[in-house]
């Protein structure tokens, strides 16, 4: 339904082009005797290659909107899910709005060298890499070393801050709400102050569970170096059954974390994970975020208005929020149908925000009109 929903959203949504086809106006420039226009036009082709998500056919059908066409690469766990959705609904889409039938692509390979090999063409204008991890990022490296633009977060995890004035009841929601399951806004590090850690980290613990517990479970917290006098000794004593993809297996409730490590992502299945730090004030928990983490999404949670302000001048990210981290999500902040979310790990974007729609693949071209050149030359 939510793919079916997605699709009739880019009917809906009106075409990014001129009336005619044609490359569309931005801006006109007068001068006397000549005029410049700055006018859009389609990037070319866009590569994605993502998990085993079939709703990214959804997602990139987005760049027909602008003109552009895409191949896509899924994972082979959901190889045969996307054929039939290509097949029984793609190509007779495409066809009855008369498209051409490659305007949008699917490879129909297993391997994920297929993935290497499409992000290694220099005739892409564009990759997208959906997901996380360490294979997202090498797959960036890929299309970089080979000269095309990237849009990817090769790590995702949210970081929550609190400060002094912190809410306690706004900081358990935040804490129970951004953890319901695991995808790359799900909250990943929580930040308290000193002199609010007796009574934030028993909530933050509390919260974690109650998150875990509808899921069947208790939350398996990483604590950093320096961190662990807030936390009782019985919690790092403890064990529990923690559910990963592989199988279920005791591990500690709590454990330590070398605070070099604090940026690390917890790919958890059933049993919610996260990392804690306890800090001296929001500058320091600031500057941790931006030495560790990818910076990617920021919340702070606070009542004084003057601290929010210095929190987003002092954070790297383009996503800072003052609640639940879930929100970082094209479809249901911007009521646009996503194409990518990008981090700052590899340097700010430049002319637009971190969610990559269809309107935003295009790029300006720029032309000249002379009424009279041999006067105004």
């Amino acid at each position: 339904d939510d793919m079916v929903a997605g699709l009739r959203g880019w009917a809906a949504q009106q075409d990014a082009r001129a009336a005619d086809g044609s490359t569309d106006l931005v801006e006109r420039v007068d001068h006397d005797g000549w005029s410049v226009e700055i006018v859009s036009a389609p990037l070319g082709v866009i590569g994605f290659v993502f998990e085993g998500r079939p709703n990214v056919f959804a997602d990139a059908a987005g760049v027909l909107a602008t003109g552009n066409t895409a191949v896509l690469r899924i994972g082979g766990d959901a190889l045969a899910t996307a054929q039939a959705i290509d097949q029984h609904a793609l190509r007779p889409a495409l066809g009855s709005a008369g498209l051409p039938e490659g305007a949008i692509s699917l490879i129909g390979v297993r391997e994920r060298s297929a993935g290497w090999a499409l992000f290694s063409d220099p005739r892409l204008a564009l990759a997208v890499v959906r997901g996380s991890g360490a294979a997202v990022t090498q797959l960036g490296s890929v299309a970089r070393q080979s000269g095309i633009q990237v849009s990817a977060h090769g790590t995702g995890g949210a970081w929550l801050v609190a400060d002094t004035t912190a809410d306690t009841e706004r900081f358990a929601r935040v804490v129970r709400h951004s953890l319901d399951r695991k995808v790359c806004n799900t909250l990943n590090v929580v930040a308290v102050p000193r002199d609010r850690a007796a009574d934030l980290v028993p909530v933050l613990l509390r919260a974690a569970d109650q998150a875990a517990a509808a899921r069947g479970g208790d939350a398996r917290v990483h604590v950093a170096n320096g961190s662990e006098g807030w936390v009782p000794t019985s919690e790092f004593e403890r064990r529990i059954d923690v559910r990963r993809a592989e199988q279920t297996s005791p591990e500690p409730r709590a454990s330590l974390l070398p605070l070099d490590e604090l940026g690390t992502e917890w790919e958890w299945e059933d049993t919610p994970e996260l990392s804690l730090v306890v800090v001296d004030d929001v500058d320091q928990a600031a500057k941790l975020f931006n030495t560790y983490s990818p910076q990617f999404v920021a919340s702070f949670v606070s009542t004084d208005p003057a601290a929010h302000a210095r929190f987003r001048n002092l954070v790297n990210a383009p996503f800072v929020g003052d609640g639940f981290t879930r929100w970082v999500d094209g479809q249901y902040a911007l009521d646009r149908p996503e194409l990518g979310l990008s981090n700052w790990e590899n340097g700010r974007l430049l002319g637009r925000a971190g969610v990559l729609t269809g309107a935003d693949l295009t790029t300006r071209r720029t032309f000249a009109h002379h009424d009279d050149f041999d006067q105004h030359r």
